[in-house]
């Protein structure tokens, strides 16, 4: 690669051919330079580690997410080490320096996060764990947006419901079942037909709703029936914040204001950029943490009174976006409903396609699922 203005001021009768050396430094640092660029600004690949969003998203998916439909986020931690992303390979050691902080800035995009959008942001409780990072070198996350800014959300039984009206639910959404039979064991070549999963962490068999339609149509099925967690009864993984975190912002599950669960939960009202929420004991507990945590206000409450910044103050007025993130694998995501909103400074890019799929557990032929390679997300 011959860069004109690499070698300016030269004329032609002077220049020097290059060594071999110099041309392959010339490369390299033009691969590193571009690539760079288009990881930052356009679009990056991603894989999928965990099955928070089967059946939609499977482990071993590698996806493209795209940059420029939510606006590229300009780097906050400028310096560092490329193509790493918080932790340098091999070595285990900090892949940035955060001498140098700038602040959150997004370039226009082609639209804004949209309910339904599976969405890549970085993990929002590294704000204040021991783990401490930047915002851009926080972990990666990929949920699927339930909420936009100034939406009203609710789960009742599982069902999302945003402004009072049933949210779509998303084809490969599931949850776990209670299988009652006659006694005949269902076939595990029925079951691994339907896609039915066990997790370690599920004690029920996890399955889409489609699934469940379809074992429940089988002779020795007697009944099938979903886990939700009844209203009312406190989520024993009930929203846990790290112990540096300020506790008056947690969701105390003796706080029968607050008796929230995984399937039942809220209504909550997500912020937006600009609205003014009122301070009392009931708002407190929820927008809290994104006073402080997220938008950098000193938050504190003295003899009953809530001062901002030292000021008393009896409402808030918010700075950001925020959204709510759900994983499509119900009772197997840890997700909004367990650490809150997504500030939009967290958010990465929006998920495109799959472009290559990898089964670990799959023969030695089958490893590649080819029915999902280049698959669109939805």
């Amino acid at each position: 690669m011959n860069w004109k203005f690499w070698n300016k001021n030269k004329s032609a009768e002077n220049k020097k051919k290059k060594s071999a050396g110099r041309e392959w430094f010339d490369a390299i640092i033009f691969a590193v330079v571009a690539a760079t660029l288009i990881r930052v600004l356009f679009i990056e690949a991603y894989t999928i580690p965990t099955p928070s969003m089967e059946r939609s998203l499977l482990v071993g998916d590698f996806l493209f997410v795209s940059k420029v439909n939510y606006g590229a986020r300009t780097p906050m931690t400028p310096v560092a080490f490329p193509f790493a992303h918080h932790t340098m390979p091999l070595l285990g050691t900090k892949a940035y320096w955060d001498g140098i902080k700038l602040p959150y800035y997004r370039l226009p995009g082609l639209s804004e996060v949209k309910k339904g959008d599976v969405v890549v942001f970085n993990y929002p409780m590294e704000a204040d764990s021991p783990y401490y990072r930047p915002v851009d070198k926080r972990e990666n996350y990929i949920k699927r947006c339930q909420g936009a800014p100034g939406d009203t959300l609710s789960l009742v039984n599982a069902q999302v419901y945003v402004n009072g009206k049933a949210a779509p639910n998303p084809p490969g959404e599931q949850t776990d079942y209670t299988v009652t039979t006659n006694g005949m064991d269902v076939n595990p070549d029925i079951l691994a037909e339907l896609n039915v999963s066990n997790y370690d962490n599920v004690p029920s068999p996890t399955m889409t709703k489609d699934a469940a339609a379809k074992l429940k149509t089988y002779s020795n099925v007697k009944a099938i029936t979903p886990n939700y967690m009844p209203a009312g009864l406190t989520d024993p993984l009930n929203p846990v914040f790290p112990a540096s975190s300020p506790q008056k912002y947690k969701l105390n599950p003796n706080n029968k204001n607050f008796d929230w669960n995984v399937d039942n939960y809220g209504p909550i009202i997500i912020p937006k950029k600009g609205w003014t929420v009122k301070l009392d004991s009931l708002t407190l507990p929820v927008y809290g943490r994104a006073i402080e945590i997220y938008e950098g206000n000193k938050l504190e409450i003295n003899n009953g009174k809530i001062l901002i910044n030292g000021k008393e103050t009896t409402t808030y007025t918010f700075k950001m976006n925020y959204y709510w993130m759900m994983g499509d694998n119900r009772h197997d995501s840890l997700d909004s409903r367990y650490w809150g909103f997504v500030p939009e400074d967290h958010i990465v890019g929006k998920a495109l396609f799959v472009w290559m799929s990898w089964d670990d557990n799959g023969s030695f032929f089958s490893k590649i699922r080819w029915s999902r390679l280049f698959m669109g997300i939805h």
